[in-house]
């Protein structure tokens, strides 16, 4: 099981998002959209869609920061998801014998 992202340092942190972005750069455009399938589904990949295409009409003057925002708030999910999923794990034995 993965450590939570919270025991990770800030410096490592930045060092996985510098390699995740350079693969994602890397990958083919198949591959990327099949992951992100995988990962996320076409239900969760429109939502985001829609969420930024509406946040970038509003405010295009602000395109950079939104983009950093919304990756970051990708990141939040992510973080999100693993301490609800980390609430959620059933032990491996029962505690009672």
């Amino acid at each position: 099981m993965a450590r939570p992202a919270a025991r990770i340092s800030s410096e490592r942190k930045r060092e996985l998002a510098i390699e995740f972005m350079r693969r994602i750069r890397a990958m083919p455009r198949e591959s990327l959209h099949d992951l992100i399938l995988g990962q996320a589904g076409e239900e969760l990949a429109q939502f985001f869609l829609s969420y930024a295409t509406d946040l970038m009409e509003r405010e295009p003057e602000r395109a950079t920061e939104n983009g950093s925002s919304l990756l970051l708030i990708g990141y939040l999910i992510r973080c999100f998801e693993d301490d609800l999923q980390a609430k959620t794990v059933v032990p491996e034995r029962p505690l009672l014998h």
